[in-house]
């Protein structure tokens, strides 16, 4: 009986380790290929903000820039159809970058995007109103050029935040 149990035990202890031999491994690689996929969407997750701040970012400064230009050209009584398709074109582009960003950009980033947001929508439709002929008291040209100048400091406060999101420090 000692030959059979001896028999059985070994025959036993032959099957557990060939069950592990195969279970084992299988468990190692199914931690392996999770640890790889989220690292893949970490790196996913980053290029998509990444993609976005880049976006948001040209548009924000190109809104700034053509805006200000236009209320130069509207002081200067130069401001033509060509200037206002620009624009509304850059406002439009910045629109769609902000609210692209919105799904994707943690909430610190669009907040700071919403003050400069604020900032830039206020002019623009300050200086529809002066292109049409229908300003408000106090509103001008001169008046809106000053006001541009505190949307500097807004981009830059989000350029920062972006940056510092992507892990960028200088």
């Amino acid at each position: 009986m000692s030959d059979a149990i001896a028999t059985a035990i070994t025959a036993a202890a032959g099957l557990g380790g060939a069950l592990l031999g195969s279970v084992l491994p299988q468990r190692f690689n199914a931690r392996e290929r999770a640890a790889e996929a989220e690292i893949a969407d970490r790196r996913r997750s980053f290029e998509e903000r990444r993609e976005a701040y880049t976006a948001m970012n040209r548009a924000s400064e190109q809104f700034h820039t053509l805006l200000k230009d236009a209320l130069h050209r509207i002081r200067d009584g130069v401001y033509a159809e060509e200037d206002r398709t620009r624009l509304e074109d850059s406002r439009r582009e910045y629109r769609d970058r902000y609210a692209a960003a919105q799904m994707i950009v943690p909430l610190r980033i669009m907040e700071a995007s919403r003050e400069l947001n604020k900032v830039l929508a206020e002019i623009d439709v300050a200086a529809k109103r002066i292109d049409r002929g229908l300003a408000c008291d106090g509103e001008s040209a001169e008046h809106l050029l000053v006001e541009v100048k505190q949307a500097e400091p807004r981009l830059v406060a989000m350029r920062t935040l972006m940056r510092e999101d992507l892990g960028i420090r200088d």
